[in-house]
């Protein structure tokens, strides 16, 4: 298992971006959470297995409906496994 925190920048508040990403989380079995940040931004925190995370990163990249990625910052490490689900912030 791993871990993995991404800071996205772009339009990503009030588009829908984190509802969507927790919903492709979850179909990927992912744990972890989504946040808002007061700059605009949104980070999220991931763990699952490294293939569905790169997959995930993948998505989290191209983006959803109605938003527009401009950059994703990503740290790697070892998953803590303090997370069951995901869930946003």
């Amino acid at each position: 298992m791993e871990r993995t925190v991404l800071k996205i920048t772009g339009r990503v508040q009030g588009v829908f971006f984190r509802q969507t990403a927790k919903e492709t989380a979850q179909k990927l079995g992912i744990a972890g959470f989504a946040k808002n940040e007061n700059d605009g931004n949104v980070t999220i925190v991931a763990e699952g297995k490294k293939d569905k995370l790169v997959q995930f990163i993948g998505l989290i990249k191209r983006g959803f409906d109605y938003t527009e990625v401009k950059a994703v910052s990503m740290e790697w490490g070892s998953a803590t496994e303090e997370f069951k689900d995901f869930n946003i912030f």
